[in-house]
């Protein structure tokens, strides 16, 4: 019999224990799922005491401790009955002895903290920035952001743009609840949000390394300042700039591009995670730079799609909603990939989207010939040691290489090939000892 094994929507108990009912609990929170009572950890059938009892029992047991009626009945396998308990995916938050748990995999665990609050807001339909701002009112709102604000949205929403009344264009915005003001509309429009949120601002950082810090700056105001402030404080102080002509024309094109910059520094500030210790992070090193937000991906988008085509599922609803107003993002879900196209149009490497420790990284490269990047994009060892070496020397012909990898003619063929569709080798010649092959760019 082929072994069969628990997963996000089936776990197995071989015997019924009142301490189960925090798996019912997580099956209802998360996607549903059964339970089948009488299969060992192998999924075998080992059969239920007392089974007419036990059908009787729980579903008064778990109607009463978790609100819940979920479908319980026999099911035989190979003879033997079992107990199957199937369980909906529920649209309030359950509990069991007033806690909550989720369904993660084949494990149940138990929300606590942020993470709760984030769930229980969630399981009402809101979001954390919905919320109402306990303590703030209309005399904390800088009058100058909501006056930029409309010039930037006047394209998207012409009715706000020759609003007058700044409280209205708030209301308008859906950032007021009867007279009280949303989070966001202090996040988004605030004279000084770290009155209420101490850690709503952003860092920047110059890192020699991991742990040695060259200098640093903290940016600080609503998030509107805090995205101009980051990007000015960055094209100044942090990044170089190259020149560029174009006929009489000057240019000065940034080490990063401008715009994936920007892009990444409004998606770090839309989909943080408030409720969280940390500021956000802009580590400038050598070589990369790195934006860290805290807070994970939902659950619809995983970070392996985010340089393709994927849903839009704001943190934070109504932050992006402005910033979609103001004209600043999309609302497709296309930022990411914009960040990707923009660095790969200035033949940088693709940057990185990392997920870990429920933190959010993103990682832009400066320079593509380094051995990391190569090894990225699949080249293998004899071929990022001809690209130096052709760095070093300036060309290398087909003999050369064979000689420097002992490797046949065939060998070394197909490898200059490859760099050479890649883009990373040009060849001279078109066949015979004349043949050599330089970089395309260093």
């Amino acid at each position: 019999m082929e072994k069969k094994i628990e997963t996000q929507n089936v776990e197995f108990k071989s015997v019924w224990r009142d301490e189960y009912l925090k798996v019912i609990c997580a099956f209802s929170n998360s996607d549903g799922g059964v339970l089948l009572i009488g299969l060992n950890d192998d999924g075998k059938p080992a059969g239920v005491k007392n089974l007419r009892k036990l059908l009787e029992d729980l579903p008064n047991k778990i109607r009463n401790k978790l609100g819940v009626t979920p479908s319980v009945e026999v099911e035989n396998r190979d003879e033997t009955d079992i107990i199957k308990v199937t369980v909906e995916p529920q649209a309030v938050a359950v509990s069991y002895n007033g806690r909550y748990y989720l369904r993660s995999g084949s494990n149940n665990f138990e929300l606590t903290g942020n993470e709760l609050i984030e769930f229980l807001l969630k399981k009402r339909g809101k979001s954390w920035d919905e919320v109402i701002e306990n303590g703030a009112d209309f005399d904390d709102i800088n009058q100058d952001t909501v006056e930029e604000f409309k010039r930037h949205a006047r394209d998207r929403v012409p009715s706000i743009s020759i609003e007058k009344d700044y409280k209205m264009i708030l209301k308008k915005l859906g950032l007021v609840e009867g007279n009280e003001l949303k989070r966001a509309a202090l996040l988004l429009f605030g004279k000084n949000p770290q009155e209420f949120h101490l850690n709503a601002y952003l860092k920047i950082g110059k890192f020699l390394s991991e742990t040695d810090i060259l200098t640093s700056d903290l940016v600080k105001g609503n998030l509107f300042e805090q995205l101009d402030n980051a990007l000015e404080i960055l094209r100044t102080k942090y990044l170089l700039s190259k020149i560029k002509f174009e006929g009489i024309h000057r240019r000065e094109i940034l080490e990063y591009p401008y715009k994936a910059l920007r892009e990444s520094i409004i998606n770090a500030l839309i989909h943080r995670n408030y409720l969280g210790s940390s500021t956000i992070q802009v580590r400038v090193y050598d070589d990369r730079i790195t934006f860290l937000n805290e807070g994970k991906l939902p659950p619809e988008v995983p970070v392996e799609k985010l340089k393709t085509e994927h849903l839009s599922k704001p943190r934070n609803k109504l932050l992006a909603d402005i910033f979609y107003k103001a004209g600043f993002i999309e609302g497709w879900g296309r930022g990411t990939i914009e960040i990707v196209n923009r660095c790969l149009e200035q033949e940088l490497p693709e940057p990185d989207f990392i997920e870990e420790y429920g933190v959010f990284k993103l990682t832009l490269y400066k320079n593509k010939w380094t051995e990391e990047n190569f090894r990225k994009i699949g080249l293998n060892e004899r071929q990022i040691k001809l690209i130096f070496y052709v760095r070093e020397k300036g060309k290398i012909t087909n003999k050369k290489y064979q000689e420097l990898n002992r490797i046949s003619r065939a060998t070394a063929t197909r490898d200059l090939q490859e760099l050479v569709e890649k883009k990373i080798l040009e060849q001279f010649g078109s066949k015979g000892q004349g043949t050599f092959y330089r970089l395309i760019a260093s």
